[in-house]
């Protein structure tokens, strides 16, 4: 384990002493505490940059440009899906090969260049891409572009059109080394996102596979970014009728499955976890055991409950975004990712890196507090050694620490989401140096925006006190003095 959820968090007032050449944190006013306790002599595994997102900086046809915000983030990989929604016109199939009466052979079919400035965007901050084939969601009640193809060749020719201009440098393109290929998004939610039926998406899905595969095997193609994927029954997947027929049909049909794609909205940050091992269960028994599990699209769904996203009560859906953006959905963010890191997920991606409702920024590109969060764990990957934490039990708030190569930093990452009322004993032992250590306090709730307190001290002064009642994160930073006393 290179975390551990803690169970309470303190809401009271928290000091900095040495103890034994330790250090604890706790309330001032505890009378009984979970104990957590970080060893820094016990690299236990790596921190994974699983903080992942859905679409690019670049929106409202680049009057918003969020690139800077992008490059603080450092994100390893942007899934490209409802790219400039509601009115996308980049990536969708319709929108680079918008007539299917054309020749898919031909470079005059397509019209890549709005498509070429959104992702030369994204390639500009370094961060990766996993290339959705396909169409954006459709809650329109005219469905424009989610039927399934006349011609399923035509289709996966267009698709392979796309690899050779972003891979090839075909039509005057580029060689961006796009390593996924995701084919479709969520074909079981129906009428918006497919209009056909389970086995109309196996021949869609296996067509375009095959054919990209064939183009170059050295990419990755997977699918079917499935919503809905059955029921978790004792930490077991029951697979839905859908996702069992497409397993089925890729293997009895040696269809290429290089990642399995799938999404997770919940109210329960531990919840991603439990269904990582679920589908790694459930791939490894129809035999792909080597095919990757791609957690890529995922955000906090408050109670659990989706109604408000659609209601006619403006206030009410205002009011429900405000929470999945705000302090709520920040903690909910961070606690997530610390426990994904022991998942057996390859890649996470986070619902949406843009200005959408989802997004981490606002329709005018200022951050929310749900982008603090994501900054927040960058901060702990400048510390990527994960370093053993014991105590606490499973619970909202939950915490994570790793130090640098040089041994000269070290970072925890604590959420507490939910846990009011509650106090924390974190012992920090072994530190990866010899003598004191500088250190640094960053705090992200429902009035600060990861702002670092206006206090530096050596460890064994008793410094300022600072409360961190739920839902709030915490990053706590120590530094080797220069002197390395």
């Amino acid at each position: 384990m290179i975390f551990s959820p803690i169970q309470r968090l303190t809401r009271g007032f928290v000091a900095v002493v040495v103890l034994s050449g330790a250090f604890l944190i706790q309330a001032s006013d505890v009378t009984s505490a979970s104990q957590v306790v970080v060893d820094a002599s016990a690299r236990v595994g790596t921190i994974r940059p699983l903080h992942g997102v859905n679409n690019g900086p670049l929106n409202f046809g680049e009057m918003v440009d969020v690139s800077p915000y992008y490059h603080q983030l450092n994100i390893a990989l942007a899934r490209l899906h409802d790219c400039e929604w509601p009115e996308p016109d980049v990536v969708d199939i319709h929108a680079i090969f918008p007539d299917m009466h054309a020749d898919p052979g031909l470079p005059d079919s397509y019209r890549f260049s709005r498509t070429d400035d959104y992702i030369g965007a994204i390639v500009n901050t370094g961060t990766g891409i996993v290339y959705r084939l396909g169409e954006s969601i459709e809650h329109t009640r005219k469905k424009y572009h989610v039927a399934p193809p006349e011609d399923y060749q035509k289709w996966a020719d267009v698709c392979v059109g796309i690899v050779r201009h972003y891979n090839e440098g075909w039509a005057n393109g580029y060689e961006y080394g796009i390593r996924y290929w995701e084919i479709w998004n969520e074909p079981e939610n129906r009428p918006s996102m497919w209009t056909g039926s389970d086995d109309d998406y196996y021949r869609l899905y296996g067509t375009a596979a095959r054919a990209i595969k064939d183009r170059r095997p050295i990419l990755k193609v997977g699918g079917p970014s499935v919503g809905a994927q059955g029921r978790l029954i004792e930490g077991r997947m029951e697979p839905s009728g859908f996702l069992k027929g497409f397993l089925e049909y890729c293997r009895d049909n040696k269809v290429p499955l290089d990642f399995f794609s799938w999404h997770t909205y919940t109210d329960d940050p531990y919840l991603f976890a439990k269904k990582a091992r679920a589908i790694r269960q459930l791939l490894d028994g129809y035999g792909f055991t080597k095919t990757e599990s791609h957690l890529n699209e995922w955000n906090y769904l408050p109670d659990n409950d989706w109604m408000p996203m659609s209601t006619q009560d403006a206030q009410k859906r205002q009011e429900w975004f405000a929470r999945i953006a705000g302090a709520e959905g920040a903690a909910f963010l961070v606690c997530s990712l610390i426990d994904l890191q022991s998942a057996p997920v390859d890649v996470a991606n986070y619902y949406s890196g843009d200005t959408n409702w989802f997004g981490l920024f606002n329709r005018y590109g200022v951050p929310r507090k749900t982008f603090y969060a994501m900054k927040a764990f960058r901060m702990l990957l400048d510390t990527p050694i994960a370093v053993k934490v014991t105590g606490g039990m499973e619970g909202h708030p939950a915490v994570c620490a790793g130090v640098n190569e040089d041994r000269t930093m070290m970072t925890i990452l604590v959420s507490n989401l939910r846990a009011q009322d509650k106090q924390v004993q974190l012992r920090i032992e072994a530190l990866p140096w010899q003598g004191l250590a500088r250190w640094e306090v960053y705090t992200l709730n429902a009035a600060r925006n990861l702002e670092r307190l206006d206090h530096e001290a050596s460890a064994g002064i008793a410094v300022d006190e600072f409360s961190c009642p739920a839902p709030s994160v915490l990053v706590i930073r120590l530094h080797k003095p220069p002197d390395g006393k």
